[in-house]
C-alpha cells in the first residue's frame, strides 16, 4: 500500500488534504484514483488508514478511516553523530540505509579533519523521509543541527557513548559492549578520522572506544554498521 508523509495530520481528523508536493506525487506519479486506499504516517509513531474521495493533483483529500498510534519506533534508542563526508551522496547513502535498518538520531559533526563544513538539512530530511516510506516506518528519525565535535561532547550526555576511531589502543569491538534496550550514542569520524584531541576529549568526558571490525571502513559504511549492529543486539 502507497504511503504518503502527513507531519501536521490530527490523530482525531475525519479528513486530510495532501500537500501539493505529496498530491502530485500521489496522482500524478502513482496514478492513484477516487476509491483507492493509502497510508498516512505523522513521522511521531502515527499511522492512519485512508481513501481517497478526490484526486487532485495539487490538493488531493482523503477521508481517514483508521488510526494506529506506536508509542516507541523500538526498546532502544540509538543516536548516531557522524562527520558529513566530502561527497554528500555517500552521506545520503548512509541516512536512507540507517533509517531503513532503524536510527532515531542524527547530528552531523564537524571535526578537525573534516573536509565538509557543512549540509543542506533541507535536502537530508528528504532523504530521511523517503527511506522511511519506503521501509513502511511510522518514525521519522531526528535530524540536528550540525554542530562541531567539541559542543557536541559537552552536552551529549543522555546515553552510553562510544567512538569509533583508527588510533591505537585497547578497544572493544561494538557488539561487546552495547546490552540489549540501551539508548546509545556513537560516534563516526570524517575520512581523516578524529583528531588524537578530539578522541582524547570523548574519552576524558566518559566514551567508551570501540572498534567495528578488522578493515578500514568508510565514514558511510561505518555509520551503517553501527546501527546494523546494534540492531541486530536487539532483534
Amino acid at each position: 500500500m502507497h504511503i504518503f508523509y502527513t507531519p501536521d495530520i490530527d490523530p482525531e481528523a475525519s479528513a486530510y488534504t495532501l500537500s501539493e508536493e505529496e498530491s502530485k506525487h500521489c496522482i500524478r506519479v502513482m496514478r492513484l484514483k477516487v476509491g483507492d486506499t493509502v497510508v498516512l504516517v505523522d513521522g511521531k509513531g502515527g499511522s492512519f488508514r485512508a481513501e481517497i474521495i478526490d484526486a487532485h493533483p495539487k490538493r488531493t483529500s482523503l477521508s481517514i478511516c483508521s488510526f494506529n498510534e506506536q508509542r516507541r519506533r523500538s526498546s532502544y534508542r540509538i543516536h548516531v553523530a557522524v562527520a558529513p563526508t566530502k561527497n554528500i551522496e555517500r552521506y545520503e547513502w548512509f541516512l536512507e540505509k540507517a533509517t531503513e535498518i532503524g536510527v532515531d538520531e542524527i547530528t552531523p559533526i564537524i571535526c578537525e579533519h573534516s573536509e565538509r563544513k557543512d549540509v543542506k538539512s533541507d535536502r537530508l530530511v528528504r532523504v530521511l523521509i523517503a527511506a522511511m516510506k519506503q521501509s513502511k516506518q511510522s518514525f521519522l528519525p531526528k535530524l540536528n543541527d550540525t554542530r562541531k565535535i567539541g559542543d557536541f561532547l559537552k552536552t551529549e550526555t543522555d546515553a552510553k557513548c562510544f567512538i569509533a576511531h583508527c588510533d591505537a589502543g585497547e578497544k572493544a569491538y561494538l557488539n561487546e559492549q552495547v546490552k540489549p534496550g540501551e539508548d546509545v550514542t556513537i560516534l563516526i569520524g570524517p575520512e581523516g578520522d578524529f583528531s588524537t584531541e578530539e578522541i582524547g576529549m570523548a574519552l576524558s568526558l566518559g566514551c567508551q572506544p570501540i572498534s567495528l571490525g578488522v578493515t578500514r571502513l568508510r565514514t558511510e559504511t561505518a555509520g551503517v554498521i553501527a546501527c546494523l549492529e546494534t540492531a541486530i543486539i536487539n532483534r
